[in-house]
Formats: C-alpha cells, structure tokens, sequence
C-alpha cells in the first residue's frame, strides 16, 4: 500500500520550491518597495500640507491687518470728506 502511495503523489523537485520562495521574496521585496515609496510621498505630502496650512494662517493674520487699515481709511475718508466737499463748493 505505501508503494501505490508514493507512486500517485507528485514527486515536488527542491528546484522548483526555491524558484516559488525566490518569486515570493521577489514580490515581497517590491510590495515593500512600494510601501516605502508610499510612505515617503505621504510624508511628503503631509510636510506640504502644514506647510500650506502655516502659509494660510499667515495670510489670514495679513488679510485682518489688511482689514483693519482699510476700515482705519474709510474712516478717515467719511470723516473728512465734508470738509473736502465744502472746500470745493
């Protein structure tokens, strides 16, 4: 009966485990790759972000300044703008 057995299982050559191991190691190799190179964009891209969102914050502290000093004019004109009127009459 062991002699039937060993005569119908497929006899697996140690050349072909290696070659499947060495496709695997290889995919393995450059899914890790690929992971890598996705994390270093994603760092990439995160440094990107903050540095827009610090950029942005910057730029609403100017617009609020900015603001302020048109709203510092406008006063200015409305208050002086009778004066320029009557000296024009």
């Amino acid at each position: 009966m062991w002699n039937m057995m060993c005569d119908v299982m497929p006899t697996i050559s140690e050349d072909s485990i290696s070659q499947r191991s060495s496709q695997f190691s290889g995919e393995d190799a450059n899914f890790e790759q690929l992971m890598v190179s996705m994390l270093d964009e994603r760092d990439k891209l995160m440094d990107s972000l903050r540095e827009t969102q610090d950029r942005l914050g910057e730029m609403e502290i100017k617009l609020q300044d900015v603001e302020k000093e048109r709203d510092s004019l406008q006063r200015q004109i409305a208050a002086n703008l009778p004066q320029f009127l009557q000296v024009g009459e």
